[in-house]
């Protein structure tokens, strides 16, 4: 549908009910070339008149090579304008992850490691040896770190009563590992319950608790480990099976919009807002978390706001075209000047 003939009244082939002056016209392919008098493009297309209305009411906004503009309640209903309100909003989302049960002897080893440092400091008495072993001891604490435990974790390992084969091989229960993409890491934390089920143990679901999350990203697949015991009491699942996790992240009551009022341009978000039931006004946003079907605002946008939530490409397009109208009216100062001024 042209936004054009529907903005001009004239797509049911009726004339406006009220005269327009026109103070130039464009080309219909190329806002910027324009002529005093009607014309044709090559390919034999009329050049499209400019009303003085439509010039008048621009405004410049934040969002570049967009301008703001009206539409009545007809012309909104015509080309299915909808809208919703900008609100705090309860907002979760799930992860799908692969993973496995964890079966990692090399651990096992960085544990020994870690408390037969931990030991040896605090059985040192020589202040000549200590720093050295306050080194060792912070190397082999961050190995573990870097394999994927928690430091509440490594502070248990420390104990003499601990048994370092619960990180193993764990009685009852089972280690997941799972692969996060990291950029549905936002909101992930640890005491977030998970879900597992295993290809080998058809129609049983597992549920446990992330216990650690690696701080760093795999440079080959863009992922972040995340460390979860999960009860077995059946002990049905062995040690490096593949299974299917599902974790869900509550973002809480955040300022949300619908993902359909989103449009981006290049590396800027912007939505349409609303303005008096009729003005339409581009306003760049900086976008939080995704959540199915919203998108958290972090700002550009109050509650109560009123967002565009579909037809949005006819209206950028009518955006667009009014920014390079208005730009062609505008009269141009000479640098020269400016200088003599």
């Amino acid at each position: 549908m042209d936004l054009q003939k529907v903005e001009d009244g004239t797509s049911d082939g009726s004339n406006s009910s009220k005269e327009r002056k026109i103070i130039f016209y464009r080309n219909p392919m190329n806002p910027d070339v324009t002529s005093p008098t009607p014309a044709k493009d090559p390919m034999g297309m009329d050049y499209i008149p400019v009303y003085a209305d439509e010039t008048a009411g621009g405004m410049s906004t934040n969002v570049p090579g967009r301008s703001s503009f009206f539409l009545s309640q007809d012309r909104q209903q015509l080309i299915g304008v909808t809208t919703a309100k900008v609100e705090i909003r309860s907002i979760s989302y799930e992860i799908r992850a692969d993973g496995k049960v964890a079966f990692d002897p090399e651990l096992f080893t960085a544990i020994e490691e870690y408390r037969q440092a931990a030991q040896s400091r605090s059985q040192m008495t020589d202040e000549n040896l200590s720093q050295q072993s306050d080194d060792l001891l912070a190397s082999s604490r961050t190995k573990l770190k870097l394999m994927g435990l928690g430091d509440a974790q490594i502070r248990t390992l420390g104990s003499r009563a601990a048994n370092p084969m619960n990180l193993l091989l764990p009685k009852g229960n089972f280690w997941v590992y799972a692969e996060v993409y990291e950029y549905e890491m936002a909101g992930l934390k640890s005491g977030q319950e998970i879900e597992v089920q295993a290809p080998s143990v058809p129609g049983e679901t597992f549920s446990g608790k992330i216990s650690s999350i690696s701080p760093v990203i795999n440079p080959e697949t863009r992922t972040v480990r995340v460390r979860a015991m999960v009860p077995d009491p059946k002990q049905l699942l062995r040690p490096d099976s593949f299974v299917n996790v599902k974790i869900k992240v509550d973002l809480g009551r955040i300022l949300s919009v619908p993902a359909d009022s989103v449009l981006h341009s290049g590396d800027q978000d912007f939505v349409f807002l609303v303005k008096d039931q009729g003005h339409f006004e581009p306003r760049a946003v900086t976008l939080g978390a995704k959540a199915k079907d919203l998108y958290e605002i972090k700002s550009g946008l109050a509650e109560g706001d009123t967002v565009a939530t579909a037809a949005n490409f006819l209206i950028d397009s009518e955006s667009r075209l009014r920014a390079a109208v208005q730009k062609a009216v505008t009269p141009q100062t000479d640098p020269k000047e400016k200088t003599k001024k």
